[in-house]
């Protein structure tokens, strides 16, 4: 009588250990990559409370302008002063791309109220649907 030798072995199984540790090996790389994604020009920040900007679903074209009045830009090299017509020119390339685009100014709390309102004017000349700017809320 000949017996069926499979009969009593046990399926095949995946072993789902190698899969954890992948994950988590690329959970640890995205924890310490993200907080470098979102680097900037460091603005001391007014203090307000306002609601978030709507349209969080592309990445905003942020101009800061930092505690001497110098501006930069979030395309390209961020550490690079760039004056207020090369901003206007680099932001309406990209709104003729994408033209909701969220356009935000960080305006450092030492800076002249004017010259924060001359930026936003030059982003709106620039082709922006309107131009946030970014506060810290109070502690």
């Amino acid at each position: 009588m000949a017996r069926n030798r499979n009969k009593h072995r046990p399926m095949a199984e995946i072993n789902v250990v190698p899969y954890i540790d992948v994950m988590l090996v690329l959970l640890i790389i995205f924890m310490v990559t993200a907080p470098m994604l979102m680097q900037g020009v460091k603005v001391d920040l007014p203090e307000a409370n306002a609601d978030p900007v709507e349209n969080q679903d592309s990445e905003p074209v942020i101009v800061s302008v930092n505690a001497a009045g110098q501006l930069f830009l979030n395309l390209g090299q961020e550490d690079q002063v760039l004056s207020l017509p090369t901003i206007k020119d680099r932001v309406a390339a990209v709104i003729r791309r994408s033209p909701k685009k969220p356009v935000l100014v960080w305006g450092d709390r030492a800076v002249p109220y004017g010259e924060v309102v001359s930026v936003m004017v030059a982003l709106q000349e620039a082709g922006a649907p309107s131009v946030g700017l970014v506060t810290e809320n109070p502690q």
